[in-house]
């Protein structure tokens, strides 16, 4: 895998809901804090840091502030500190049922309390003074062995999900983490969920649900009896092994994933590099060779294109485009133009790139016709989880309508077909389009959604109005949008 803004550990930020499933808010007004927040917001994010001395203890930093959480020797408790002084070191001493109990390193008591009375004082846990950790970040993401330095994918004829890839290509490297019950379960791209034996199981039961531990800026899941999650054996097959405490081979980095599409020409081949350097459309499947790494520049929206060879497409002598670039340059840059079912592809020299009659690819037009236009669609999300401005996309309760600021998430599968997508919700209802911009979830029928990637990490989806999906004020989830900006663009 490059290096050039890919193989991007996740940061991991999180939110603590107590006893009464409300959120520890750091507020900018006297840098107070509270338990009274029923979503995870901004003032709610949370990062846990190492204490730069040696010992077990951690300090608690809020995202919002930038200040770290600090307990007195009378139990006052305040998120006003820039550094880390002694008040603001903790102890994290993970429960049975998955829950943190905090406790003041420097002065033995426990955090907790309800509303604005919060305090660092209580000499035993109670309920109160139980924290349940909700992690903040996407909750689709490659899963890397940090002993093993190897990527957990699924394995389909094993019924298994094992560590022992290079790099995660394609859609068996894709995992969910599923929040229930205060605890995460493991979900594979086929929608399984793993078992702490190793085994795939279609339920997250007792023993597919994992406690969520943090050391030095990494993982690991605890199972119902203790132990942790590992890979085992020459395979790397993942499952609870013998250890009660989490060591390097217990310890996981969650990374980034980034689109992998496929392209189809207009002659109806796949865009390969399987016949070398050359980028051409003479494929009749979509397997390895035909996937590419889809990584969209932060600055100038510009796309790369990274193949499982290890080479960037690049332009190079007479327009020609070949997947040979080790570092990620102007000319590995392409502009993608959303055209409908179509994308056409702008390469640096101003010209579009298009299939010659052998099959291989130039940017040698200055006009898009049927030999400029692609489809690209999107391998690595058979399952979608979608996060906008204002929380993730959920369906509503006693309704067909869809929230769009939740903090907790439902996950949708998708289905492809002639450039456009299908996107089924509970109970197999598709999403569709009603009335003034409504979106529903309850279509015997499906609707094409048009998926367009606009940012790094974000799409903007749009309806057959021709109206991008948004959210909003209300909370509802509406196809009214005219723009792919803001409110219209989400986490995938």
């Amino acid at each position: 895998m490059p290096t050039n803004g890919l193989h991007q550990v996740l940061k991991i930020q999180f939110g603590l809901v107590n006893d009464t499933g409300r959120y520890l808010t750091a507020e900018s007004f006297g840098f107070k804090v509270n338990a009274s927040a029923p979503s995870l917001k901004r003032k709610q994010l949370w990062v846990l840091e190492p204490d730069p001395g040696q010992g077990h203890a951690v300090l608690l930093r809020s995202s919002h502030l930038g200040r770290y959480l600090s307990a007195e020797e009378d139990g006052r408790v305040a998120c006003a500190a820039e550094r880390p002084g002694r008040d603001c070191r903790f102890l994290v001493l993970p429960q049975p049922d998955g829950r943190w109990a905090l406790q003041s390193e420097p002065h033995g008591r426990f955090f907790g309390g309800t509303e604005d009375r919060l305090s660092c004082f209580a000499t035993a846990v109670s309920p109160a003074e139980l924290w349940t950790v909700h992690l903040a970040i996407h909750p689709q993401a490659h899963l890397r062995s940090v002993s093993r330095r190897r990527y957990a994918h699924l394995c389909p004829q094993e019924g298994e999900i094992a560590a022992d890839s290079d790099t995660p290509w394609g859609v068996d490297a894709l995992v969910t983490l599923v929040f229930q019950n205060r605890q995460y379960g493991l979900r594979a791209c086929d929608g399984r969920y793993l078992r702490s034996d190793g085994r795939l199981v279609g339920e997250p039961e007792a023993r597919a649900r994992y406690t969520l531990e943090f050391k030095a800026g990494k993982l690991a899941f605890k199972d119902c009896d203790g132990r942790y999650l590992a890979p085992v054996g020459p395979a790397g097959t993942l499952r609870a092994g013998r250890n009660t405490r989490p060591g390097k081979d217990e310890l996981f980095d969650l990374e980034e994933s980034p689109p992998q599409v496929v392209l189809l020409a207009a002659n109806r081949r796949y865009v390969s590099v399987r016949q070398g350097v050359n980028v051409s459309a003479n494929q009749d499947e979509e397997l390895d060779h035909e996937t590419f790494l889809m990584e969209i520049d932060c600055e100038t929206k510009k796309c790369t294109f990274y193949s499982s060879t290890g080479g960037y497409w690049t332009l190079v002598t007479h327009g020609g485009i070949q997947a040979t670039a080790t570092q990620v340059s102007a000319n590995t840059m392409f502009e993608v133009e959303w055209r409908g079912r179509r994308v056409a592809l702008k390469a640096n020299n101003g010209r579009y790139v298009c299939m010659k009659k052998n099959g291989q690819l130039a940017a040698i037009s200055d006009f898009v016709g049927q030999d400029e236009e692609f489809v690209l669609k999107l391998i690595n999300r058979p399952i979608l989880v979608l996060r906008g401005l204002d929380g993730f996309v959920c369906h509503r309760r006693g309704s067909n309508q869809l929230d769009t600021n939740r903090s907790v998430y439902d996950v949708f599968h998708l289905s492809f077909s002639d450039g456009a997508y299908q996107i089924r919700g509970r109970g197999g209802g598709f999403w569709h389009t009603g009335s003034h911009g409504s979106v529903c979830s309850d279509g015997e029928r499906a609707e094409d959604f048009l998926f367009e990637f606009r940012e790094r990490g974000r799409l903007a989806i749009r309806a057959r109005s021709g109206k991008y999906l948004r959210g909003g004020a209300s909370g509802l989830l509406r196809a009214d949008a005219d723009a792919p900006a803001g409110v219209a663009l989400w986490e995938y």
